[in-house]
């Protein structure tokens, strides 16, 4: 039975009947790895409770040492808002994959397609109900509808649609900017009434983190009218990932990275996005964690948000190049197998976070610096290379993403292994 590959590579098109089941492509899914390691260090700051305590130059967490405020202020520069989207670009990359396999497969895309985003809305829903609230999973799963609609679009005009996307909301978030960076924040009745109403608020989330798993799942159900502003917000930048990462798939971008052409375009991107994307994270870090002062926190955070492509960009490219040499060969290698299970990794990260942080367990929620949990995030996830590597060693497929791979192919058998 041939078998489409959920998120690896394709091969040449050839007769169904001697075409070989496709190699997976290494590089794609080590990217993958590497950004579910961001999108868990930038996850852990909301989940452990130090997101937004430090905005203006406040304290990093409940210690606020040195150490904490450093550390906080890395992951804001370098990690912030850059991962979601190098992980949005590879889904939209593995979305022409999905569209390739049922192409092997001699299976209708449609259908096969609205299972997999119906699953994960599913997964995501009872992620964000249950564990985390800031879920992915229903966003990627709505907004994967657009690149469905769009799928049969040219190549070149889906690029110039993502540079449009993008420029209308650049041209909204600077507006918002100016508009608040121009607003006197006060320090009069109406600036000590928001800051109440904001300690009120913060002391009521802390509290129901740290009780009671029915407290924990109301406050992640009250949080979704907060999700659902953000996804208005981000939604744009999301979409814009998509159609970029869609268009690098239909041209095979990730693939053949060691070609002088490439390679030349890889060293170009990393360059100009490394002069864009680091003033903008150094920016967005000087603004939410310090030392600029609160009204300068939104309008350096959308600057940084905006930068944040080029960054993300940047980070992608210097690592393909890197990839194509001994070492850095020996690092996809240790990344691709976490890439490969990223749904499973991703579910799990969230589920250990919800039972150190909330009242699932520990309920540690506001009460550990910046220092002490991102370095217990690195060491979880070096646990996860190595469990993935083991699984992988031993399976094709994470228990998750068997799992989706059912819905998808809706009754046909799964492959073994």
């Amino acid at each position: 039975m041939k078998r489409p590959e959920a998120i690896g590579p394709t091969a040449a098109i050839e007769p169904a009947a001697v075409r070989p089941r496709p190699h997976r492509i290494v590089e794609v899914d080590a990217l993958r790895g590497f950004a579910l390691c961001g999108i868990f260090l930038a996850n852990v700051l909301v989940m452990s409770g130090l997101d937004g305590l430090s905005g203006g130059g406040g304290s990093a967490g409940p210690t606020a040492s040195g150490l904490d405020q450093v550390a906080h202020w890395l992951v804001m520069a370098l990690v912030q808002t850059k991962f979601y989207l190098l992980f949005s670009f590879l889904f939209g990359y593995s979305f022409t994959l999905q569209m390739d396999a049922a192409e092997r497969d001699g299976a209708p895309f449609a259908p096969r397609m609205l299972r997999r985003l119906l699953g994960l809305f599913v997964l995501g829903a009872l992620h964000a109900v249950l564990l985390y609230p800031g879920d992915i999973l229903t966003t990627y799963a709505l907004l994967g509808l657009i690149l469905l609609a769009a799928r049969a679009v040219d190549p070149a005009r889906m690029w110039r649609a993502a540079l449009r996307v993008y420029g209308v909301v650049a041209g909204l978030y600077l507006l918002l900017g100016a508009a608040v960076a121009l607003v006197d924040t006060g320090e009069g009745d109406e600036g000590l009434a928001a800051s109440a109403a904001s300690a009120a608020s913060a002391a009521e989330l802390t509290a129901a983190y740290r009780g009671g798993p029915a407290d924990v799942v109301r406050a992640n159900t009250d949080a979704w009218s907060d999700i659902l502003v953000g996804l208005l917000m981000m939604g744009g930048m999301v979409v814009a990932a998509f159609l970029a990462g869609f268009v690098a798939g239909r041209r095979r971008l990730l693939a053949d990275t060691g070609t002088p052409e490439r390679t030349a375009r890889l060293r170009r991107i990393c360059l100009w996005g490394l002069a864009v994307g680091l003033p903008g994270g150094v920016l967005m870090a000087a603004g939410t964690v310090g030392p600029l002062g609160a009204r300068w926190e939104i309008p350096a955070f959308i600057l940084g948000m905006l930068t944040a492509p080029a960054l993300s960009a940047a980070y992608a490219s210097g690592l393909l190049l890197w990839f194509t040499t001994p070492r850095g060969a020996r690092l996809a290698a240790r990344l691709a197998p976490a890439g490969r299970m990223a749904l499973t990794n991703y579910l799990a990260q969230s589920l250990v976070m919800a039972l150190v942080f909330t009242g699932y367990g520990a309920a540690l929620y506001g009460r550990v610096g910046a220092a002490a949990v991102l370095g217990g995030t690195l060491l979880f996830y070096g646990f996860q290379l190595a469990a993935s590597a083991w699984l992988m060693s031993r399976h094709r497929l994470g228990p998750v993403e068997r799992l989706l791979r059912a819905v998808t192919l809706w009754g046909r058998p799964a492959p073994r292994g």
